[in-house]
């Protein structure tokens, strides 16, 4: 698996580096600007990049927009964002459109390495992976529309969801069955008017519902 990191703090960019090589995964680049991660990955073609959200120059959203352009010019290159905060808006508009293979975390999750290689390896999979800290605070936030009408265990279920986590990780964090699991999942589908027609892609859809209010 290659890998290309992007961070302007040289302390975190080479533990990073190091991370990612202790596990097997090949770090092709490891740049401190945004417009050097594009310039790296149209060099590399890595499998997988891990960006921080604000780069230099301006240290505002350089890092998303160049995780946006990575997306729309390299779809098969898995994205995972980094942040000091929570930044809605950001992850908002990084899972706008094909959510395959994106993910955002908070830097201090790089502390519990096995919880960051766990939400990496999630995404250059094709999954998602959202901090549990950004899950909590988009549901308190999003109080209006089909998501009052879920139940306190079925907020719990979708929170879940959007970390990423499949049934049976879900069942084993809240010690039930797969199946009251399932049961849930496919009630929130259906408070959500989600459509079995969706298929697995109701998931991230479900996700979505609390990032934009499209329902």
């Amino acid at each position: 698996m290659r890998a290309v990191i992007a961070e302007d703090s040289v302390l975190l960019r080479v533990g990073l580096v190091k991370v990612l090589e202790a596990v097997g995964y090949e770090v092709v680049a490891a740049v401190g600007e945004a417009e050097a991660l594009l310039a790296a990955v149209a060099e590399h073609s890595p499998d997988v990049v891990v960006t921080d959200v604000r780069m230099p120059p301006g240290f505002t959203d350089e890092g998303v927009r160049a995780a946006l352009m990575i997306r729309q010019q390299w779809p098969a290159v898995a994205v995972l964002l980094l942040s000091q905060y929570v930044e809605e808006r950001y992850a908002a508009d990084l899972l706008v459109g094909d959510t395959r293979g994106v993910g955002y975390l908070l830097k201090e999750r790089v502390a519990n390495v096995d919880d960051f290689l766990d939400a990496l390896e999630r995404v250059a999979a094709g999954g998602t992976a959202l901090d549990p800290e950004v899950v909590s605070q988009l549901l308190l936030r999003r109080q209006s529309g089909p998501l009052d009408s879920l139940t306190p265990r079925e907020r719990e279920v979708l929170s879940l969801m959007a970390e990423g986590r499949s049934n049976a990780a879900i069942a084993q964090f809240l010690v039930v069955s797969e199946s009251a699991v399932a049961k849930h999942i496919n009630n929130i589908f259906m408070k959500l008017a989600l459509s079995p027609t969706e298929g697995e892609h109701r998931r991230v859809m479900a996700v979505l519902r609390f990032l934009d209010q499209r329902s």
